[in-house]
């Protein structure tokens, strides 16, 4: 069963959608659904503004609107690794040299699909099952809390609780090693989708756990303490 947020965003003054990643079996469940054009170039966060519209992308093996999400989410190659570390490297400048980009794509896998479509869009509480990872949309400050409140639970000998690895913006959205274990990643670092988002915003995707753990913050936590009320008082969000 899906958690309420709605104390979450609350607490934290979040007004963007949260956005769900979904590998699903049924397009009909996840209405409105827009596609990239086929054969027309197209990046997952171009539909951003569609997302908090209300609408969900999806994209398929025939149909990922760029290479990027073709590889990365659905695990299509469309070049050989040599043309992908040329481009990588030679044309975007994103590593240092072909080596370090052929041992970081050893290293670094795509994530691969449980069904036929893979959607991007608002939650749905009905389709929680199928839901992969939950991204927040924020800005510095809040970002901030949700780095507490993914250590909040979190000892020194537990795995990172938060990552910001490299790797494209739409990678980002389901770049764990374990998708069952509590983590975030401190997302739209990719440059090249950054255009699409406005220059104050951030993402932070988190899995279905750590989700469930954020849903939970309570009255004890930071999110209730004087630290955020004298931020908030300081950006003027409260009355002094």
């Amino acid at each position: 069963m899906q958690p309420d947020f709605s104390t979450l965003l609350d607490k934290i003054e979040i007004t963007h959608p949260i956005i769900g990643f979904y590998d699903a079996p049924d397009p009909l469940t996840f209405e409105p659904i827009l596609k990239p054009k086929e054969g027309k170039w197209a990046c997952v966060f171009m539909f951003y503004k569609k997302w908090l519209d209300g609408h969900t992308l999806m994209i398929e093996k025939g149909n990922f609107g760029c290479g990027g999400a073709g590889y990365w989410i659905c695990n299509v190659e469309t070049r050989t690794r040599e043309d992908f570390v040329k481009f990588l490297v030679d044309d975007e400048g994103l590593k240092s040299n072909h080596d370090v980009m052929n041992h970081w794509l050893d290293f670094q896998k795509p994530y691969k699909p449980e069904h036929p479509y893979l959607f991007f869009g608002p939650l749905k509480d009905d389709q929680y099952t199928y839901l992969k990872s939950v991204t927040f949309y924020v800005n510095p400050d809040q970002l901030s809390l949700l780095i507490l409140g993914a250590n909040y639970d979190s000892g020194p000998d537990d795995p990172p609780a938060v990552i910001a690895p490299f790797g494209p913006g739409c990678g980002q959205m389901v770049q764990f090693d374990d998708l069952n274990i509590p983590q975030a990643i401190i997302g739209s670092t990719d440059i090249a989708m950054r255009q699409y988002l406005p220059p104050e915003i951030m993402a932070f995707t988190v899995t279905k756990p750590l989700f469930e753990k954020l849903c939970r913050l309570d009255e004890k936590s930071f999110l209730y303490k004087p630290f955020w009320q004298n931020l908030k008082k300081r950006r003027g969000l409260l009355d002094t």
